[in-house]
């Protein structure tokens, strides 16, 4: 059997922001299509497609209203059916994003379960409970969204009166499903069929830690309650107990697929959960293949952070039998150019020496890898957009831009001088989604490719070695002993990955000139915020 998933690098597509076919300024599944042969060029194994259902988008198509289409906005089954035919000529993995915490408030059954009474079956699908008080004008419980405000909206009745209250763990348009109900996990059964029957490789999970709230819905008793938002987890609504039963089922589906032809379905979880200890339950054997493992992503810039968090992976995620997801970015954080430097438009500063290093580092680990577009063009964060484009929840939720995710997502550039740069088939003055900023023609797809010292070389040629030599990919590593500021391990029988996390100069831990490097090393010499491989021949 092949086990492809263990060392792969799969390239995060963000639909609505990659390539648009049709002119109207949004990414759509053509304009992937159209962009296959450039993320073949890059060398990466697959991609994972951001939702494309159908969808009012609250949420940018994690608002799901029918699991099994395509929404009109970014083309139809047929054109997903010839993305997935293009994809596999070129050898290329296809991944698609699915949502089982939580729906749109335009799904079927959702609309069914608001027309249904109190008590119904329809409403039984979901969390849906009386308010507090007298009159039932409070909340069931004291939860708070992730995406701010309280976890709970009430309902108008039928007859008119104000009524029950339904749970959503992040916006109102998302009501979370019930999966304690047998119905939910029917239902689920049906869309990963439907999905694998048209040839996907695998899914993406979103909230995978979520799913099951515990029974009573009991108040929370955190003192941080108030201020609950994002990455804060409510213990009593996520990382229960039965949601492994889940995996273990959909893993049981995939294998039925497997058996089929030889190939494996792979399922990669989004996991928010405290430890890395925690993180490698859903990757036991019969669970998830993989889930993200978010710590390097939120590692501070230092040795001892980095090689901490790398430690704990491979010794308690690693130790399963599966093998650590590294991600550096995706679509729901800073970039990592600005993330790691202050940025200005020149691409001075620490940044972007910082991310090719980071790059290079991910690519050299042990295990499989996921690289959000944009990151291989070295796209900084766009921190200026004015409030009256910005389309986050959060923003809207919150009222503040902190932590609002819009600024990763604004629409890739791939050639010319001037917005759309090549990102919309319609004309120049043609708007794409969220305006793109003057200075993303320094970082246009055509000029990167023509740019041999562009981050997008970096990468490919981080990636071509990955995928040549014997020392990457799966397996171990062993640190070496470093001066401080510097990390240094050891893969294979000889590969050596080191990265002086300083400003200053250190001496090479391997003579001679680096088989690869993220800036200009000399002979014995590894410079400040710079990432280099050697073949060790000693």
């Amino acid at each position: 059997m092949e086990h492809w998933w263990r060392d792969a690098v799969i390239y995060q597509v963000y639909v609505r922001s990659f390539l648009d076919s049709t002119g109207d300024g949004i990414g759509d599944l053509a304009g992937v299509r159209a962009g296959l042969p450039y993320l073949k060029k890059l060398g990466v194994d697959g991609i994972w497609l951001s939702p494309f259902y159908p969808s009012p988008q609250h949420d940018h198509g994690y608002d799901v209203a029918d699991y099994c289409d395509v929404d009109p906005t970014f083309g139809d089954l047929a054109e997903f059916d010839r993305l997935m035919s293009a994809a596999d000529r070129l050898g290329l993995r296809v991944l698609l994003d699915i949502v089982p915490n939580h729906c749109s408030t335009e799904h079927p059954w959702f609309r069914q379960a608001l027309a249904a009474p109190p008590g119904s079956p329809e409403r039984a699908r979901f969390h849906f409970a009386d308010g507090r008080g007298p009159d039932g004008a409070q909340p069931p419980n004291n939860w708070h969204a992730m995406f701010g405000g309280p976890a709970w909206t009430r309902v108008t009745e039928a007859d008119g009166r104000p009524g029950q209250w339904y749970l959503h763990m992040f916006t109102p348009d998302q009501p979370d499903w019930n999966w304690r109900n047998p119905e939910t996990a029917a239902e689920f059964d049906r869309v990963l069929r439907f999905w694998l029957d048209r040839g996907v490789d695998g899914f993406r999970i979103d909230v995978a830690a979520g799913l099951f709230k515990h029974p009573d819905l009991p108040d929370s008793h955190d003192p941080e309650a108030d201020a609950r938002t994002r990455d804060s987890v409510n213990p009593l609504a996520w990382n229960q107990p039965e949601v492994h039963d889940v995996w273990r089922h959909w893993r049981a589906v995939c294998e039925e697929y497997t058996a089929r032809d030889g190939s494996e379905r792979l399922l990669v979880g989004e996991v928010s959960v405290p430890t890395a200890r925690q993180h490698a339950l859903y990757v036991r054997p019969d669970e998830l293949h993989q889930a993200f493992f978010f710590d390097l992503l939120s590692a501070p810039w230092s040795d001892d952070a980095f090689r901490k968090v790398i430690s704990e992976a491979m010794q308690d995620i690693a130790g399963t039998g599966s093998t650590v997801t590294w991600v550096l970015n995706n679509h729901d954080q800073v970039r990592t150019v600005t993330r790691y430097g202050e940025f200005t438009p020149e691409g001075s500063g620490l940044g972007p020496a910082r991310a090719r290093a980071a790059a290079l580092l991910m690519l050299a680990l042990p295990g499989a890898a996921y690289i959000y577009q944009g990151e291989e063009l070295g796209l900084p964060e766009v921190i200026d957009l004015p409030d009256e484009v910005l389309t986050d929840p959060i923003f809207r939720r919150t009222g503040s831009r902190a932590r609002i995710r819009d600024g990763c997502r604004v629409p890739l550039p791939w050639s010319g001088q001037a917005s759309p740069f090549g990102f919309t088939s319609g004309t120049d003055t043609a708007r794409p989604w969220l305006p793109q900023p003057d200075y993303f023609a320094e970082y246009a797809t055509d000029r990167a490719l023509a740019d041999t010292r562009s981050f997008w070389h970096l990468y490919r040629d981080g990636l071509h070695l990955r995928s040549t030599l014997p020392h990457l990919g799966e397996g171990s590593l062993r640190w070496l002993e470093t001066p401080p500021g510097v990390l240094a391990f050891e893969r294979g029988d000889g590969l050596v990955c080191a990265v002086n996390f300083g400003t200053e100069p250190v001496p090479a831990p391997v003579a001679g000139t680096p088989l690869l490097a993220s800036g200009p090393t000399p002979p014995g010499v590894l410079p400040g915020s710079t990432a280099a491989w050697w073949i060790n021949d000693l």
